[in-house]
């Protein structure tokens, strides 16, 4: 159990988060997952729409139009965490809503693919994922922010499947306009549950673990490890941003009905989810991430060929993306979990910011390159591009170092200054099962990246009270 140390005191942390930091996780993670569903929800439907507006017969429009929210996304997330540093959390949230629900109502008035492209373009541009993660990082104690940066996280997984099953029965309701107008709406709903439900914190600093720090783009992007997981995120989005160009048509031309589509989803989604538990607990465990995780790349790639190749039949198209969405959703899984693992300990929110606006590129390139190929070459074309990325990244993944078996753990330390943060983090290194450790005197926190199985962390507590 981590300590909170202050002055000459040393407190036993609590089991559970209070109440205020449990609201604010909450409440976050319900901003996080209204904008998110925005985001997914037209996916499954988007080709179908797009065949009936003016320009909507060129596929490499309608690639840009899928993917545009990604090139904005990727541009300004880590400016707008920057940002909100100097304005404050909640505006810079407010804006990027304001942004969002602003795009949704273009799109959901446009009259042609150009204004869907602007439309989503507004969209992306209320980038605040940083946002929102450096005010959870504001409202939770060091020793609760992973349970609450956790909270938000899960909600991507669960926003993801739900608009899978949701958005051809809202097609079919309201149709695509009507579900850029529910997702305008929704952001102004976001918007409510950011001024009533999420406390104002008493102080907003710099948080490392959270945030992007200008001085350590150098070494995290210098870092090869890193290098290869951010290909890999791209890699991944991108494939997937491809898919949705060619299998909603393709399960139309099986002959089964867009509003129906939800059929093959659902239990899709759910059996993949089911699948990569056991596989997720197992290179945890064991300690097995590299074989697990190369494992699901190369399962990856084998359900991007299925695709492929069985795109004419409904039970082949069924089983093709059971097997692809049970090795993006260990992958999605996995990543994030690498990042913290390999990043050094005072560069964990750079790495994970450059991750997510590679991300996001991703996604943009994906579904633009794959509309050009789809439009110019067929279908199959644009698989191959899919199947090369997913080789490149099999290759990469292959070559890079098995992560340590490592945690990392965090805990507020006393006032001091750059030198006695030098020789604590020192101190702190030597101790049995410390791989790396780092004491930030302007954050008052020391950062350790530990081996559970050999750390002993009432020797932590003992060096930093004798420190007080």
């Amino acid at each position: 159990m981590s300590a909170i140390l202050t002055s000459k005191t040393t407190s036993k942390i609590p089991e559970k988060m209070s109440p205020v930091e449990l609201r604010a996780s909450i409440g976050l993670a319900g901003v996080y997952a209204l904008r998110m569903f925005g985001l997914f929800i037209i996916l499954p439907v988007f080709a179908f729409y797009a065949e009936e507006l003016p320009g909507g017969d060129n596929y490499t429009l309608i690639g840009i139009a899928l993917g545009a929210y990604g090139l904005t996304q990727a541009i300004l997330q880590i400016p707008f965490g920057w940002l909100s540093d100097r304005i404050g959390r909640k505006p810079v949230i407010y804006l990027g809503l304001i942004l969002f629900a602003l795009g949704s109502f273009v799109a959901a008035t446009a009259t042609d693919i150009y204004g869907v492209i602007f439309g989503r373009i507004i969209q992306g541009a209320g980038a605040i994922s940083a946002a929102i993660m450096a005010l959870a990082a504001d409202l939770t104690r060091e020793e609760h922010r992973t349970k609450a940066m956790a909270m938000i996280g899960m909600t991507i997984g669960v926003v993801f499947t739900l608009s899978l099953m949701m958005a051809p029965l809202l097609n079919q309701w309201i149709g695509v306009p009507g579900i850029f107008l529910l997702t305008g709406c929704l952001a102004v709903a976001a918007m409510a549950v950011v001024y009533k439900a999420i406390p104002n914190p008493l102080v907003s600093r710099f948080h490392s673990d959270t945030e992007v720090a200008a001085s350590r783009f150098s070494s995290v992007l210098r870092n090869p490890q890193l290098l290869r997981l951010n290909y890999g995120i791209f890699a991944l989005h991108a494939v997937l941003m491809a898919l949705w160009l060619a299998v909603p048509l393709s399960l139309r031309d099986a002959g089964l009905a867009a509003a129906d589509h939800w059929q093959i989803y659902l239990p899709v989604m759910v059996l993949s989810i089911a699948l990569i538990v056991p596989a997720i607990i197992y290179a945890e465990k064991k300690s097995q991430l590299k074989p697990v995780f190369i494992a699901a790349i190369a399962l990856l790639l084998v359900g991007e060929m299925l695709l492929a190749a069985l795109d004419a039949t409904l039970w082949g198209l069924a089983f093709a993306l059971l097997v692809f969405f049970a090795a993006f959703n260990l992958l999605e899984a996995s990543l994030p979990s690498l990042i913290s693992k390999i990043a050094p300990v005072g560069a964990k929110g750079t790495a994970i910011g450059v991750y997510s606006s590679t991300q996001f590129l991703g996604a943009f390139i994906g579904a633009s390159a794959g509309g050009y190929l789809f439009e110019h070459y067929g279908p199959y074309a644009m698989s191959a591009m899919c199947g090369l990325l997913l080789l490149i990244w099999l290759i990469l993944a292959m070559t890079m170092q098995a992560p340590a078996a490592v945690r990392s753990k965090m805990y507020q330390v006393r006032k001091m200054d750059a030198g006695q943060a030098s020789g604590l983090s020192r101190e702190l290194a030597a101790l049995p099962g410390v791989y790396e450790a780092l004491v930030l005197a302007n954050e008052q926190v020391a950062y350790l990246k530990v081996d559970l199985k050999g750390f002993d962390e009432e020797k932590v507590v003992q060096l930093l009270e004798g420190s007080a």
